[in-house]
């Protein structure tokens, strides 16, 4: 299904977020709510309950084929192939340079067949590279974005939410959700058409990421908040999921991740499999070693309430040492963190820095990441 011929997308779910009262922002194109009123109380919920989030600007791309496995293997970073049916897999699209295209979650439905799923802004990069790199294989690429909802449910309450609603129905009563290990999936049926439930996210908590048809969306979504309200569950926007990812040390792509970004400079380089057989998109350069004055990630705490943003520059003394990729005030922790690329003489634990937050020198830590963990069962 082709894109729609305006530039400005609106989600299947629009109207309800407006009825919500949403306020929005132009998120690469699409009308997305960043907030129904309080992004605080919103990143709250999902640390502590549950929060629903509409992420249907995602880009969905459907990999089928005899040699789709193959395929997949020779165009993203990972072993695609050697994941199980069922099972989904963090990947890297990169460039002959080894450089980061997009980061991806790939989806294996069964043999022959997987969803690739990009971030918003580079759904016409992922597809464009996609199908470019799959002219010697057997496999056909074909965008499902336009027709696919993708709504979130996160929080340690989100399996309680699932459970609770009536409407989704398991397709194979012999896995229940309940059952379902972190990056797995299942399938469920709304009103006689299939989900996808996977075990995912993008917040640090526990959580569910569920792929239906457009037309359903606002069906499922309605169902998920009556049955959730028990739970705590409410709606949240895209300024809970930046600060809720950036406590859980996740990158953000245009922020972390770039196209002049080595996945070893963000801590990703597990993610490159240098151990599959063959070649793939930009093996040669990804062997190479890593130049030793190559700026890495790291994460940031300070004190006060006064955060370092995007953009800003980090000194010591006189001398920038690098740049804050991420930075928000934790609602979580109470304090300003963030995560930036500094000069490999100051990445180390404890090293201490000062942010350079519009002329005013703030002082701040190298701390590990991720900043927060959830505490498992």
């Amino acid at each position: 299904m082709s894109a729609p011929e305006t530039t400005q997308y609106r989600t299947p779910l629009h109207e309800i977020h407006e009825r919500a009262g949403a306020q929005f922002t132009d998120f690469a194109g699409w009308q997305m709510p960043v907030s129904y009123g309080s992004d605080l109380q919103e990143h709250d919920a999902v640390r502590t309950a549950a929060g629903i989030f509409d992420i249907s600007h995602m880009a969905e791309i459907e990999v089928a084929g005899l040699h789709a496995a193959e395929f997949l293997d020779y165009a993203l970073a990972g072993k695609l192939s050697a994941i199980a049916i069922g099972q989904a897999k963090y990947s890297l699209l990169l460039n002959e340079s080894a450089g980061i295209l997009d980061d991806l979650i790939v989806y294996r439905q069964d043999d022959e067949k997987f969803l690739v799923v990009a971030n918003a802004g580079n759904h016409d990069v992922a597809l464009a590279e996609l199908q470019n790199r799959a002219k010697d294989f057997d496999v056909q690429v074909t965008d499902l974005s336009f027709e696919t909802a993708l709504i979130a449910v996160q929080g340690p309450n989100a399996l309680e939410v699932l459970q609770a609603t009536a409407e989704l129905q398991a397709m194979d009563a012999a896995t229940p959700i309940a059952d379902l290990k972190y990056y797995r999936f299942s399938y469920a049926t709304l009103h006689g058409a299939k989900v996808l439930v996977a075990r995912t996210g993008y917040t640090g908590e526990d959580g569910f990421e569920l792929y239906l048809p457009v037309a359903l969306a606002p069906a499922l979504w309605e169902a998920l908040i009556n049955a959730g309200g028990a739970f705590g569950l409410i709606p949240a926007g895209l300024a809970a999921r930046d600060t809720l990812r950036l406590e859980a040390g996740m990158p953000l792509y245009g922020h972390e991740l770039k196209a002049d970004v080595l996945p070893e400079q963000v801590g990703l380089g597990k993610v490159v499999s240098l151990a599959k057989e063959g070649d793939f998109v930009g093996r040669s350069a990804a062997e190479n070693e890593l130049n030793p004055q190559a700026r890495k990630l790291v994460g940031l705490s300070s004190e006060g309430r006064r955060a370092g943003r995007a953009g800003y520059q980090l000194f010591v003394g006189t001398k920038e040492i690098g740049e804050i990729t991420s930075g928000a005030l934790s609602p979580t922790l109470g304090h300003p963190i963030a995560m930036a690329m500094v000069d490999p003489a100051f990445q180390t634990e404890g090293t201490e820095i000062e942010i350079d937050v519009r002329g005013t020198r703030i002082p701040a830590k190298v701390v590990p990441l991720p900043f927060y963990k959830r505490e498992k069962n």
